[in-house]
């Protein structure tokens, strides 16, 4: 990854590379529609958001991936649902929770 940013205060600024893109019209009218609410001051702020977005859920699901795997090598158990939800108020009752 590409470190383009310096630090003011505490956060990081990153450093703005222009880019040109193209958007359909039905888009381009939500992008103004954005600007216009003054939820945003441009419509590259509303790109930048929808891509930290994007990026923020594609690691969520990388964990969720990852934790998914994590189980399934764990292995299975023998315990019924009812037995399990038994230990768990069980252990919940122990521990002053019930």
């Amino acid at each position: 990854m590409v470190q383009n940013w310096r630090y003011i205060g505490v956060q990081p600024v990153f450093e703005r590379v222009r880019q040109s893109i193209s958007v359909s019209e039905p888009n381009d009218e939500w992008l103004k529609a954005q600007v216009a609410s003054a939820e945003y001051s441009s419509k590259s702020e509303v790109i930048n958001d929808l891509i930290r977005q994007a990026r923020r859920r594609q690691l969520e699901i990388e964990h969720i991936r990852s934790e998914l795997i994590k189980a399934e090598q764990s292995g299975f158990i023998d315990e019924q649902p009812d037995d399990l939800l038994a230990n768990f108020k069980e252990e919940a009752r122990q521990d002053g929770l019930l």
